[in-house]
């Protein structure tokens, strides 16, 4: 996290985490994913075959196998992350269990190299929190999702009335559902 000065705390930056950071929080995710799969909740996405679908701030890969199952081979997983060893970690998992249809982007701020209106379903994932300019975030979103596409993103390590707020005044996303911790949203046409 950056403090109030703008400098380093524990660790983190503002949005990308040190290497050594990002190692701990990946040993942490990899118990976590042991003792509370990801499949289930991955199934309530509403993920389905043939769709072409963004993980936005992949990490270190948690959901990109079970996406890969869901979407099929006549679809494709967008992992995306601007961590170079989220890239790295989600490269491993796709030469392990052969995932031919996942695709890694790194970025350095929020423009993806993916077409405008491409995408079914973009789910963004305990990173929200991270982001410093939610607004060309949401922007760059809505850009490669077609017109009725589905954004599941997570209200990560802030208040829940927070992370509404900042999709409520993107003025680019509708929330049309929303539980403890993910907002189900469209675009605004």
């Amino acid at each position: 996290m950056a403090g109030r000065n703008g400098k380093r705390l524990f660790g983190y930056e503002k949005e990308r985490i040190g290497n050594i950071s990002f190692k701990v929080m990946g040993w942490f995710l990899a118990l976590r994913d042991i003792f509370t799969p990801v499949n289930k909740k991955m199934e309530s996405f509403g993920i389905k075959e043939g769709y072409r679908v963004v993980d936005y701030g992949c990490g270190i890969g948690s959901y990109i196998q079970k996406a890969s199952e869901l979407v099929g081979r006549r679809g494709t997983v967008y992992a995306v992350d601007i961590h170079e060893l989220s890239i790295k970690a989600v490269e491993e998992k796709k030469n392990k269990y052969g995932l031919t249809n996942v695709i890694t982007i790194l970025v350095s701020n929020y423009p993806m190299n993916i077409g405008d209106n491409s995408i079914d379903l973009i789910y963004a994932m305990d990173m929200f929190h991270m982001v410093k300019d939610t607004q060309s975030f949401l922007l760059e979103l809505k850009r490669v999702i077609v017109p009725n596409g589905l954004l599941l993103i997570e209200r990560g390590h802030q208040p829940r009335i927070v992370a509404r707020r900042k999709i409520d005044d993107s003025n680019c996303w509708e929330v049309i559902n929303e539980t403890k911790d993910i907002f189900r949203c469209r675009p605004i046409t």
